[in-house]
């Protein structure tokens, strides 16, 4: 879905991450959201800054960590993302019934609770 913006799905992870949080994200927050490593979240960051979807700025909280920002086009993109995501979505939601939905939550919150606890 993201292919024709010449984003992976990774990407997206952080475009999303960083566009629907209440305040602006470190890399480490970022990858604790996406659930990857901060290093591996630290390279995309750097080539999506270089693509200027994101960019950094300092942090008054920590000298290292810098926070990372969503640029005019990476802003642009993700609303672009966000709109074709919605009608997919809702298409596939409507093939399936109340009690598959339900049935889909209860299955995946077992599986959760599982792994969550190993």
């Amino acid at each position: 879905m993201a292919g024709e913006f010449g984003l992976s799905s990774a990407r997206w992870k952080v475009l999303g991450a960083t566009a629907q949080a209440a305040h602006t994200l470190t890399v480490s927050e970022i990858a604790r959201i996406i659930g990857q490593s901060r290093q591996a979240t630290q390279r995309l960051v750097d080539v999506m800054k270089k693509d200027l979807l994101l960019t950094v700025t300092d942090n008054p909280k920590h000298k290292r960590s810098k926070l990372v920002i969503l640029t005019n086009k990476g802003e642009t993109i993700y609303r672009q993302l966000w709109n074709k995501q919605l009608p997919w979505a809702a298409a596939g939601a409507e093939a399936l019934t109340k009690s598959e939905l339900y049935s889909t939550l209860s299955a995946m919150k077992k599986l959760s609770q599982h792994f969550a606890g190993n």
